[in-house]
């Protein structure tokens, strides 16, 4: 498997990875269809492409990053020929403007997790209850979400912060992840004591080991459905890839990280 598509730290840079409103030369130069891919998936996407491989299918160029920049990105020109989105109403935003084959389809809902790296004096709770009394105590310098403006698993940590009645004490304490992948790498390398990320990366083998999780109550925010669509300039390769992600070793993949399969939802 490419390390670049395992590694946390390859994400933290978008404008690394795209520029202006298209690929740099570098990705443009790689064979096979692109790939826009919520940061969530950093870790159990590069499983599914390299499956995908080793049963026949075409090469495949992943990029990683938030859903709402990518938005931006399509909509100004990005030749992307897939896009995984965290949250549905990105697709339909595309679809709307006629940027899309048609209105795509559900291939998983996402959750978010507290993650407590070694070492900090935060203890795991998916219900925030020590987080709350390390605010009021002092424990708690600084904690990490993605940006809740454009990154869909931000905009879920900041649902479930308010509705643990925490939005306004903690904010002063935020570290905010242009994605949730970059706001991953805080919570567990020591930027901050902790953070709300997604349960796919926190299960990921690159982070379990550095920490622990707890997941937050499905209710707390908004579901995170996480939608997928092919482009309009959508090639064979494309959308072999897509059928490929909606088969059963796509669909064993997501839930290995715990993804829930859509029909299939836990509250």
């Amino acid at each position: 498997m490419p390390a670049t598509l395992t590694r946390l730290d390859v994400l933290t840079g978008l404008a690394a990875t795209l520029a202006g409103v298209g690929l740099a030369p570098s990705a443009r130069a790689q064979a096979g269809p692109v790939i826009a891919a919520a940061a969530s998936l950093q870790s159990v996407l590069p499983q599914i492409v390299e499956a995908f491989r080793a049963q026949g299918g075409g090469p495949v160029r992943v990029v990683f990053g938030s859903s709402g920049a990518f938005t931006t990105q399509i909509e100004q020109g990005a030749p992307f020929e897939l896009f995984l989105s965290a949250d549905r109403p990105y697709v339909e935003r595309l679809a709307d403007k006629g940027l899309t084959q048609d209105r795509g389809v559900l291939y998983a809902e996402g959750r978010i997790a507290l993650f407590v790296p070694r070492g900090s004096p935060l203890k795991v709770d998916g219900q925030l209850k020590d987080l709350a009394a390390a605010l009021k105590d002092g424990r708690l310098r600084r904690f990490a979400i993605a940006s809740p403006a454009h990154a869909p698993y931000g905009r879920a940590a900041r649902q479930a912060l308010v509705h643990a009645g925490l939005w306004r004490p903690i904010q002063p304490r935020l570290v905010l992840g242009e994605n949730v992948a970059q706001a991953a790498q805080f919570a567990s390398t020591g930027a901050a004591q902790g953070g709300l990320i997604a349960y796919s990366l926190a299960l990921a083998p690159e982070l379990a080991p550095r920490g622990r999780s707890a997941l937050v109550p499905g209710d707390w925010h908004q579901p995170l459905d996480q939608q997928m669509v092919l482009l309009k300039a959508a090639g064979p390769v494309a959308r072999s890839f897509y059928a490929f992600l909606q088969g059963p070793t796509a669909r064993a993949a997501f839930d290995r990280y715990g993804f829930v399969l859509p029909a299939r939802r836990l509250r």
